[in-house]
């Protein structure tokens, strides 16, 4: 979007990055890039507190009775997003309104035109453009951005850390970052909620181990057998068949 709106000469004050501490170690060398390709400066912005300490020690006060005395955040999940409003929200509006005070602000905002659920009450010029995430990807590939070979192993990429990444995307994970998930396992063991609702990290690598096993063996890694063998090696002390397939 950076590149579209310069090569248009639109008029832009600043660009801003605001990092959550939890970006891969590719991104954050793809916006060094990038502030060279473009050769001006971005604003590189971060939260006081970083997402550790947030995860590991920040306790709000709890309306759930059932949490009282749990320590920290935890993870973030699909109706507590603590980390986007923490850590990046918050921390932009906040930088803003320091810098430029009450003056009337266009903010442009990166959402592709295929994200029409994200959509709010900014200016949204890749929207505008109707170029899709695809289109963005290509877009940037063509003047020589490759984000570290991200985007060949990831379909979307945001914190590593992420619980809403899918079962596939938690997969790459492991196996091309494999000190990223000894770190992931390393979190979800020292926390009190589980990173998802279905599986725990340790939980994962169970299935993941297994999956490689039954690859190996020749055996499928879908259906009731593969369910089975997975509750078996999750619950050995309970052998009822359950749950379903969230690839």
């Amino acid at each position: 979007m950076v590149l579209r709106l310069l090569e248009e000469k639109r008029p832009l004050d600043e660009i801003i990055f605001c990092d959550t501490g939890m970006e891969f170690p590719q991104m954050y060398e793809h916006i060094d890039r990038l502030e060279r390709y473009i050769g001006r400066p971005i604003t590189r912005l971060k939260a006081p507190d970083p997402f550790e300490y947030h995860f590991y020690e920040y306790t709000p006060q709890r309306k759930n009775p059932a949490l009282i005395g749990k320590r920290g955040r935890s993870w973030p999940g699909p109706m507590n997003r603590w980390c986007t409003g923490v850590l990046k929200t918050r921390v932009i509006d906040r930088y803003l309104k320091g810098r430029y005070g009450q003056d009337e602000l266009v903010r442009y905002i990166g959402f592709a035109a295929d994200e029409p659920k994200r959509l709010k009450d900014k200016q949204y010029p890749l929207v505008e453009w109707g170029m899709t995430e695809a289109d963005c990807l290509r877009y940037c590939r063509e003047r020589g951005f490759d984000w570290g070979g991200l985007y060949d192993i990831f379909k979307r990429v945001s914190c590593w850390c992420c619980p809403l990444q899918s079962l596939e995307e938690l997969r790459k994970l492991r196996r091309h970052f494999p000190n990223l998930w000894e770190k992931l396992q390393y979190m979800d063991a020292h926390t009190w909620r589980q990173y998802r609702k279905d599986y725990s990290v340790r939980q994962l690598e169970q299935r993941f181990q297994l999956e490689e096993e039954r690859i190996r063996n020749g055996l499928p890694i879908t259906g009731r057998p593969f369910y089975t063998a997975l509750h078996r090696r999750l619950d050995p002390q309970n052998n009822v068949t359950k749950g379903s397939d969230s690839r």
